[in-house]
């Protein structure tokens, strides 16, 4: 049988990867738009392993998060990939976000986390002397990686066991053949037995092109970044996180110690006009339209209207960005701080102006599509794979 993958991020590849071992004598084709692998959500973020803190016990994103940061610091083992497993310290700057702490606390321990730790304000500035804060939970398993590292490495050992990875392939249709599908595009024709689509951005947009209709869409959230000059690069050792809204489905600005060196603030969220749009001047038109002309995104703005308005002002102020940054490490001036880079999140919607909270599937008998994989997906990709591979049928469970 031959099974068609669609996009060549680190799920893609993973998937790809992961096949090998699932449906032997399988022939792995994957379709990629850009030039290699691994161009947009798998690098364009701030390099972190997410443990599974945060997700709720029994969602695939708790389970797949928990293991897929140990298959992954194991890949890295393997490879030589640079990774380090540095820990996180989740703050609560005052009294009121102590009970959401504690509850983050249970959440890790129901998830499987090994030594979380409770930290009052005396035990949290032995770990990080800068910080604010009333309270704080050390996660010890957290840490951080090169993701574009890891892109390369499932590259080199998808194309050691034959998989045949097509670059400058912009999928436009999926289309029924007999007992087969036929995946096209300006540059070529695949027909196969089986498709997997791991598009990241554009999933919605390839699932609609196999016959889906679009209940869910792609909504692109940017995620702007500031890093610390190297004066200021003393004041954070590893990772500091705020306690997340939880009226507002995002981590909030942060602290990360990047694997390259450095220290990296951020990110925000605020709606970009592309897909791809890592600058605030990128507009894509069509991205543009698909987002307006989605119900449920004016149903999100008008239930989260205060808070998106205050993304968009953090967004144009580099005083404001500060603002928040203080609330973790008072010492941060906005003169220590210099434009960092940006990614866009793959957040999948519904028409009611609901974020998908958990990882999202369609399962069809020629095709599986992957309709929300957004942070932590690039830490759990192996997870992922493993758990898509089971549902590609065929298959047998390796040795």
């Amino acid at each position: 049988m031959k099974i068609c993958i669609i996009g060549g991020g680190i799920v893609g590849l993973a998937v790809a990867r992961r096949l090998h071992a699932t449906h032997p004598g399988a022939e792995i084709v994957l379709l990629e738009k850009e030039a290699g692998v691994g161009r947009h959500q798998s690098t364009h973020n701030s390099g972190v392993l997410h443990a599974g803190v945060y997700y709720r016990p029994g969602s695939l994103k708790a389970r797949m998060a928990v293991s897929g940061i140990r298959q992954m610091v194991a890949f890295c083992q393997h490879h030589r990939i640079p990774h380090e497993i540095c820990g996180k310290l989740v703050v609560a700057t005052d009294e009121t976000e102590v009970a959401r702490l504690r509850a983050l606390q249970e959440r890790g321990t129901q998830n499987g986390l090994a030594g979380l730790q409770w930290l009052e304000r005396e035990a949290m500035i032995e770990i990080e002397p800068n910080v604010a804060g009333v309270a704080g939970l050390r996660v010890p398993e957290e840490g951080i990686v090169d993701y574009a590292a890891v892109c390369a490495a499932l590259a080199q050992e998808n194309q050691d066991l034959g998989t045949s990875l097509l670059f400058g392939t912009r999928v436009e249709r999926v289309t029924p053949d007999g007992n087969a599908l036929v995946v096209s595009s300006r540059a070529r024709e695949v027909r196969a037995g089986f498709v997997v689509n791991c598009a990241g951005l554009h999933c919605d947009r390839v699932a609609e092109a196999a016959g889906e209709a679009r209940t869910t869409r792609i909504v692109p959230f940017r995620g702007e970044y500031y890093r610390l000059k190297p004066s200021a690069e003393g004041l954070v050792r590893n990772l500091i996180y705020p306690v997340p809204d939880p009226v507002f489905p995002f981590l909030g600005v942060h602290f990360t110690r990047l694997i390259t060196g450095g220290v990296e603030a951020g990110p925000n969220a605020v709606l970009a006009f592309a897909r791809e749009g890592y600058r605030k001047t990128d507009i894509h038109l069509r991205d543009v339209a698909d987002a307006i002309f989605f119900p449920g995104l004016w149903r999100f703005m008008n239930r989260h209207r205060s808070m998106a308005w205050a993304e968009v002002r953090r967004s144009l102020s580099r005083g404001l960005f500060c603002q928040s940054l203080q609330k973790l490490v008072p010492a941060i001036r906005a003169s220590d701080l210099e434009p960092g880079g940006a990614g866009v999140r793959a957040q999948a919607m519904d028409e009611a102006g609901t974020l998908l909270q958990d990882f999202a599937f369609i399962e069809r008998e020629r095709a599986l599509h992957v309709l929300n994989a957004p942070s932590p997906a690039a830490t759990a990709a192996l997870a992922i794979a493993e758990e898509i591979a089971r549902r590609v049928p065929g298959g047998s469970r390796p040795g």
